[in-house]
């Protein structure tokens, strides 16, 4: 699900390989990468990028509560974030649901609101389709996200939203600070809530 035919002008290659390497350039040199890295309509691997980042981070979660339940890895004094007990069979259709159907649909819902709080101050924005990828690639740290460390799911979070925030000002020609006005919220509610860096930080209180 990771090869495509067609490969519009810009944007990012396809494949294991192009993952790989959008991942790598997105965490070594995102101002290179939103600037080359981000093409109008080529969403498609932005799609399975973010895909792949909560697959990795929800599988990783899932492995350190069965490892806990199996008396082999300690948690610590921290509460972690597990979803039940649940068999084999339902935690993988729990992943599947989450990866295929969660990611997308919270992507696309925090496209939507951060268009509409770039609309009064981005006369020169980008289109909605480079939106969603500056979202979707913000979220490479996040791969990371599902270790029961607090102080690195806060990490990731603060990384992401980072990314995020610059990302914004990069494709919608914002100055930092306006970037920050605009992408504040959706980027505290998709890191601080998706990806647990609030209760990361609270269980450090």
């Amino acid at each position: 699900m990771t090869q495509w035919v067609e490969n519009p002008t810009g944007g990012r290659d396809r494949g294991p390989i192009g993952l790989v390497r959008a991942w790598v350039e997105i965490l070594l040199r995102p101002q290179r990468f939103f600037q080359t890295g981000i093409a109008p309509g080529d969403q498609a691997p932005a799609l399975v990028f973010i895909a792949v980042v909560v697959l990795v981070e929800e599988a990783s979660r899932f492995a350190v509560v069965e490892l806990a339940q199996r008396g082999q890895l300690s948690l610590g004094p921290y509460d972690y974030p597990v979803i039940g007990d649940l068999e084999p069979l339902m935690a993988l259709l729990a992943l599947v649901a989450i990866v295929v159907f969660v990611a997308p649909a919270v992507l696309h819902l925090t496209a939507a609101a951060q268009t509409l709080l770039l609309a009064p101050l981005a006369p020169d924005r980008g289109g909605i389709s480079e939106t969603v990828q500056v979202i979707a690639y913000a979220t490479a740290p996040c791969v990371f996200a599902g270790l029961p460390i607090p102080e690195v799911r806060i990490a990731c979070g603060l990384w992401g939203a980072g990314l995020y925030v610059y990302g914004m000002g990069t494709i919608h020609t914002l100055s930092l600070p306006r970037a920050l006005v605009v992408s504040a919220v959706p980027a505290a509610v998709l890191f601080g809530y998706g990806f647990r860096a609030f209760a990361a930080a609270n269980a450090l209180l």
